[in-house]
């Protein structure tokens, strides 16, 4: 720990606030609303940190990076440790650094949260990780043993990077297989450029090609190949192809034109650049009064791209309360500042359309809170007699997502679960030896680190697996 300041001088910093774009500027942009701080406020932020003997911000990162180390390495100014470090433990620390839900988890059980506010991790990470990013040639490029083992990934997003970049760090001869034409999965198609921009996604993505990570796109898995036609090339393979087919509200009138699943929505923008029409290929509806169904992450990511499309009016419709709202609280708050209308406590029953099947509103009902339920959230209910229209010319369904059946229905061999979802043991083991799985295909829709710890741990079980299959003889060696 560095002896520059005392425990009671590093009590005294207050948490440093981050950089960022004035509200009213950024609801008509897509530039990163978040700035990133500066040298001299990223210093003080780590200077908080306690170095505790026993660091429960370690437990709380689902791909445990060492924040510890790599904190104090940056107050002793050694940046390039600092970053050596960080991407020792975690293959995207600039995806994360911005997307994590660091609040519920490292920072979470932060010692500094007793008595204040955590550290910063998350603002700390995204620096280093910056930093990494524009420093490369300081950062040493080490070369692996080949084990000359192979190994096949389905899907290019977190879970799939993230195994990637391990597996390669391990020798082992690594390919991705993308069924779009850009390699990130939901960081590419799903989180709006405003949130994370893409040439980011970009960096680190060759960043592990650089370390010999290969991907070929436009290939989708379950038509272009199967999973048994994997297994004849590899010794190896780990799904991670997500969770992307919509969840509909099933109500009437949900086919009527001006009704978006999120994925569509968001897919078009940000990865075809449909803001951009008609210099883009791909159009989407600009609507004037936009309302968006659920109260997630990917509810707030559609709700404030409509508000820059130029939405006089985009509402969240949630049937909870915002004690409830499951998005993180940074991004509700944004999209507070940015004008964002909330529609507690109400429910959609139906969408309402013109005689040219057009959406003019939503027939919704009020709900009030009961009892908890599974979910430990209180169960909205109905209040009877309580409908009303609200006016609305889009509507975008952010409701959650299931899985694509397409990779599983021609390899019937891979257990399910009732859901869909393949059936993998806490290593990511299927039922079928050698095949691995994680992400949101396993657990359902869920966070971006926790598609990126299954992929860190699967990539340990392959690693050890693969260290019982017999090496392969090169025969043009031996003559």
């Amino acid at each position: 720990m560095s002896a520059r300041i005392t425990t009671k001088q590093r009590m005294q910093i207050t948490r440093q606030a981050m950089p960022e774009q004035d509200a009213a500027a950024r609801a008509a942009n897509f530039l990163e609303v978040n700035l990133g701080l500066p040298e001299r406020l990223a210093l003080l932020e780590a200077d908080r940190c306690l170095q505790c003997k026993d660091p429960r911000c370690m437990n709380g990162c689902p791909v445990g990076v060492n924040i510890p180390k790599f904190l104090d390495l940056l107050t002793a100014g050694k940046l390039a440790e600092a970053a050596q470090s960080l991407l020792c433990d975690n293959a995207l620390p600039a995806v994360t650094g911005r997307v994590c839900p660091q609040e519920t988890q490292c920072e979470a059980v932060c010692v500094r949260a007793a008595k204040g506010l955590p550290v910063g991790v998350g603002y700390l990470e995204r620096y280093v990780a910056d930093w990494a990013r524009e420093h490369r040639d300081q950062l040493p490029q080490v070369k692996p043993e080949p084990t000359g083992k192979k190994v096949g990934i389905v899907g290019s997003g977190p879970a799939g990077l993230t195994a990637a970049g391990e597996l390669a760090r391990r020798g082992h001869d690594v390919t991705i297989y993308e069924a779009l034409h850009k390699a990130g999965g939901v960081l590419i198609y799903g989180i709006p450029e405003f949130r994370l921009p893409k040439k980011i996604v970009a960096q680190e993505v060759e960043r592990l090609q650089a370390a010999g990570v290969k991907i070929e796109y436009n290939v989708i898995i379950g038509r272009t190949y199967t999973i048994p036609e994997l297994q004849e090339k590899f010794d190896a393979i780990f799904i991670a192809n997500g969770a992307g087919l919509p969840v509909f509200m099933n109500v009437p009138g949900e086919n009527f034109k001006g009704v978006y699943s999120a994925n569509e929505y968001l897919t078009r923008i940000n990865l075809m650049a449909a803001y951009d029409f008609p210099r883009s290929d791909t159009p989407v509806l600009n609507g004037q009064r936009v309302a968006v169904v659920g109260g997630g992450n990917v509810a707030m990511d559609a709700v404030r791209t409509a508000k820059r499309l130029g939405a006089k009016e985009a509402m969240i419709v949630y049937r909870r309360t915002h004690d409830e709202l499951p998005a993180r609280a940074e991004e509700v708050h944004h999209a507070e500042q940015e004008g964002v209308k909330f529609e507690f406590l109400t429910a959609p029953i139906e969408v309402i359309g013109n005689d040219k099947r057009w959406v003019t509103g939503m027939k919704c009902q009020k709900m009030k809170l009961g009892e908890p339920d599974s979910s430990g959230r209180r169960r909205p209910e109905v209040i009877p007699g309580s409908e009303f229209v609200l006016d609305c010319d889009v509507v975008v369904v952010a409701i959650g997502t299931k899985a694509n059946p397409l990779l599983t229905a021609t390899c019937p061999d891979l257990k399910l679960n009732k859901w869909g979802n393949i059936v993998a043991d806490e290593n990511g083991a299927t039922s079928i030896p050698g095949v691995f799985a994680g992400g949101d295909i396993v657990r359902g829709a869920a966070t971006v680190i926790l598609a990126m710890g299954d992929g860190k741990k699967s990539a340990q079980a392959i690693d050890l697996y693969l260290a019982a299959v017999p090496k392969p003889v090169n025969l043009s060696a031996a003559v």
